[in-house]
């Protein structure tokens, strides 16, 4: 699709904080310290016990993060230690509508308050283990969490206009080993917690000096993309928290329809979700009969087309106006021949879709290949004919790896390996960021 077709609409009149070099730049922060040997230190804390942290949503010294907590769980904070109701308001625009990094930073709070805060709660953000920008302005993250482990984020630029999406992964891996897709070669490690997804596009705008939130409505950093590492609807309330602390008009303040959630066909959850959020949808979809999509994707096995299509009819807020993308990669001899349109219209019928027709985008290893570029349009053409719109998604920021379905992170399969030998765990001056 182009851009656009991601975006919807938006401007922004906003320049980057840094300038765009004319190739893809990278640089990476030093690996995770060792011990002697590879041999865990029996006196620190091992790997089980920074996930178990961070699932509390606990870094690394055992403080709280206040990022990723809701409005009622900041009030019970707040209410825990006197404070109004007020307060909770102001916490809440220092830290979604202001971008502070510290409880310090917090300068219209008093001193007294601030000390303590800074006794059980930190406002952190992830550390940038590596931070590449390729020559199409495509700019891809990679975020080490408090536990180690680490997932990507990739700022899409618009082509025509000064705004893009921001793509965010769900969690750790992937669980669904879709055949053409990289990041499910990387096993799931475990879900993102609310704080860590909504962190993806904090970092996002610190990189980018888009604090405090616009109050024109014009930015650079426009949409949100749930489309990064992982299946969000196996994570869903977590991802659910965190697009409502992106929604919330007094913070982020993305609107509902610059958001899309995109899924592989989890059926029991994709209802509940339009229920709850109102968000655009996406349906990984990428083949039109049960037998193919088994093998290219085994989710259908659980959830077969006829249940998928279902739910897409009963999606709340679906309408010509605001249809459903259905997402389809373009496999060379697998699911890209004329017959395959054919009866893709006949599958969605009744469903108010468009379609995105995605170039298959190369990683390491993968043996498919890319439908040629004449044979993505005459595809095109086929699903123009039955009424469906069908642009062709170009790829973005493939000299990076930050295309779709080439997002995966690397580093966090070594440190596992290494884990595993001698469970040594980072420390935690590499692996979080804690401002105080």
């Amino acid at each position: 699709m182009t851009d656009s077709d991601v975006l919807h609409t938006a401007t922004s009149d906003m320049a980057p904080s840094h300038q765009h070099p004319d190739v893809a730049t990278a640089r990476t922060a030093p690996a995770a310290v060792k011990t002697d040997a590879g041999v865990a230190d029996a006196s620190k804390p091992g790997l089980a016990d920074f996930v178990a942290r961070a699932k509390g949503g606990l870094t690394a010294d055992g403080r709280k993060d206040l990022i990723g907590m809701t409005r009622e769980e900041l009030t019970e904070v707040l209410s825990g230690m006197g404070e109004s109701k007020f307060r909770v308001k102001q916490l809440w625009n220092w830290m979604y509508n202001r971008g502070v990094t510290s409880i310090d930073g917090m300068t219209n709070i008093s001193v007294k308050l601030r000390e303590r805060l800074s006794q059980d709660y930190v406002i952190g953000r992830p550390v940038l283990t590596a931070d590449q920008l390729s020559e199409d302005g495509t700019h891809k993250w990679l975020m080490r969490f408090g536990d180690g482990n680490e997932a990507e984020a990739v700022y899409i630029p618009d082509r025509h206009e000064e705004r893009g999406a921001v793509c965010v992964s769900s969690q750790v891996g992937c669980t669904l080993t879709c055949k053409f897709c990289h990041t499910g070669t990387q096993l799931l490690v475990r879900n993102l917690t609310p704080g860590e997804i909504i962190s993806q596009f904090m970092v996002a705008r610190d990189s980018y000096g888009e604090w405090p939130t616009p109050a024109n409505g014009v930015r650079r950093l426009s949409n949100i993309v749930m489309m990064g590492m992982g299946e969000p609807l196996f994570n869903y309330e977590n991802v659910r928290d965190a697009l409502r602390i992106a929604m919330d008009g007094e913070g982020i303040s993305i609107s509902r329809r610059r958001i899309t959630l995109s899924t592989s066909g989890v059926v029991p959850e994709i209802v509940r979700a339009g229920e709850d959020l109102g968000v655009g949808l996406a349906i990984s979809l990428h083949a039109p009969e049960d037998d193919l999509r088994n093998e290219i994707m085994p989710i259908n096995k659980k959830y077969p087309l006829k249940e998928l299509m279902d739910a897409c009819r009963h999606y709340p807020g679906m309408s010509n106006s605001r249809p459903i993308t259905m997402e389809y990669v373009m496999l060379k001899g697998v699911n890209d021949q004329p017959e395959h349109a054919r009866a893709l219209a006949k599958l969605v019928k009744g469903v108010h879709c468009k379609f995105n027709l995605i170039p298959f985008n190369k990683w390491p290893g993968s043996d498919y290949e890319c439908t040629p570029t004449s044979g993505i349009k005459k595809f095109a053409n086929t699903l123009n004919e039955y009424g469906y719109e069908a642009p062709i998604r170009w790829p973005r920021g493939r000299d990076i790896l930050a295309a779709c379905g080439q997002l995966k992170s690397e580093s966090q399969r070594q440190r596992k390996s290494r884990a595993c030998k001698g469970d040594t765990a980072p420390t935690a001056n590499n692996d979080t960021v804690a401002a105080q």
